[in-house]
């Protein structure tokens, strides 16, 4: 792709991500989100040219939510883009928007509110074949076991190495103060949780959490008349690899090796340039699987990446500081979004006490879960 005008994310906001919130609408999230996103890129609803949402009917509890999210985003009467899919795949959509040179400004908003469904592992399993697959009667999970156990007898990783993933993500949650699921673990309590399909247990499965985030992207030639520390995308890139579960490659991440093959050609970097990483994690093993799918170790190194300490906060290659899904919790199609602005945060030096020494180039992936083949990645930088 032919990059005619460098984009930047400019605003970001986001609120913070509980299990339940019944204080709150999902329009109520968005608007939170939205205002702080605004403040932070010193723009008004009026200087945005156009809008993306990123949202899957019935996944908040409601038909064609996205209907309901121009009035909290002050987009009424202005271009708005639904994406059926995740955040990164809608910055995909912003970004080559502001491209065409017929938009300078383009908002993205994402949300989750999970909570609102009675029957989400019903709704999740709706997405399966009608003929061949959605008649089991075992919950959706039962695919990334099979996944899982591909992945353990390949590459002789243990159910142990994987809950060590837990126990890294939910601890590094408790220096998130938006995260929804700290806590200080032991490779043991992960082990004893109750199996839900063998061999993942309960604590190797990210909760679902609620919140919202909204991103303002802008081209490089606008960015004096604003006030936000821009984070440049260097490289973007999605694919999708077999859409039924007799057809795929079981044994890694076939489209998140593509995304980003595409990601890292536009942005003209190695793998190795990469100085953190937040990545998808909505199953224990899947950390391990994406780090080595994203190229940025070889096949068979991630776990004693993790093993060696080097995916911690203060390691060589800081994989989730944020806490990742498993500690932020499982967000959907806001799932990209959340990475996205952890990797911003982290760039621009504002983390806190889970921040990276130093970094200047991140990636953020997102898989769209069970039971796709989707992947998205992007590549920012300072």
């Amino acid at each position: 792709m032919m990059r005619q005008r460098r984009v930047a994310v400019v605003g970001m906001g986001s609120t913070a991500f509980r299990s339940v919130t019944p204080d709150l609408s999902y329009r109520e999230l968005t608007h939170e989100a939205a205002v702080k996103a605004y403040h932070d890129a010193g723009v008004e609803p009026k200087q945005i040219d156009g809008f993306v949402s990123c949202a899957e009917d019935f996944l908040e509890g409601y038909s064609i939510a996205d209907e309901y999210i121009p009035d909290q985003l002050g987009a009424v009467l202005k271009p708005v883009q639904t994406v059926p899919g995740d955040a990164i795949q809608g910055m995909g959509t912003a970004l080559m928007m502001i491209m065409t040179g017929q938009f300078d400004i383009v908002a993205v908003q994402a949300m989750s509110k999970a909570s609102n469904m009675l029957t989400l592992n019903e709704m999740v399993n709706f997405a399966m074949d009608p003929i061949m697959n959605r008649m089991f009667p075992e919950i959706y999970h039962f695919v990334a076991a099979l996944e899982m156990n591909r992945y353990l007898h390949e590459t002789g990783v243990t159910k142990e190495q994987c809950a060590k993933v837990v126990v890294k993500n939910r601890m590094n949650a408790l220096k998130n103060p938006g995260a929804g699921h700290g806590a200080e673990l032991s490779v043991q309590t992960v082990l004893d949780s109750p199996v839900v399909s063998s061999p993942l247990n309960q604590l190797d499965i990210s909760e679902h959490s609620d919140g919202a985030v909204v991103m303002v992207l802008a081209a490089e030639d606008v960015l004096p008349s604003l006030s936000g520390d821009p984070v440049w995308i260097e490289g973007i890139g999605w694919s999708s690899e077999a859409v039924s579960l007799e057809s795929r490659d079981w044994s890694g991440s076939v489209s998140t090796g593509l995304a980003a093959k595409m990601a890292f050609k536009q942005a003209e970097i190695k793998p190795s340039d990469v100085d953190v990483a937040e990545i998808n994690d909505e199953y224990s093993f899947k950390e391990l699987v994406h780090m080595e799918s994203l190229g940025l170790c070889v096949p068979g190194e991630a776990v004693s990446l993790l093993e060696a300490g080097e995916t911690e906060v203060d390691g060589i290659m800081p994989i989730n500081p944020s806490g990742g899904a498993l500690g932020v919790g499982h967000l959907f199609e806001c799932s990209g979004a959340h990475k996205v602005a952890e990797i911003c945060t982290q760039l621009r030096g504002q983390a806190g006490t889970r921040q990276v020494k130093d970094p200047h180039v991140g990636i953020a992936q997102s898989w769209r879960g069970v039971p796709t083949t989707t992947s998205a990645v992007v590549i920012l930088a300072n």
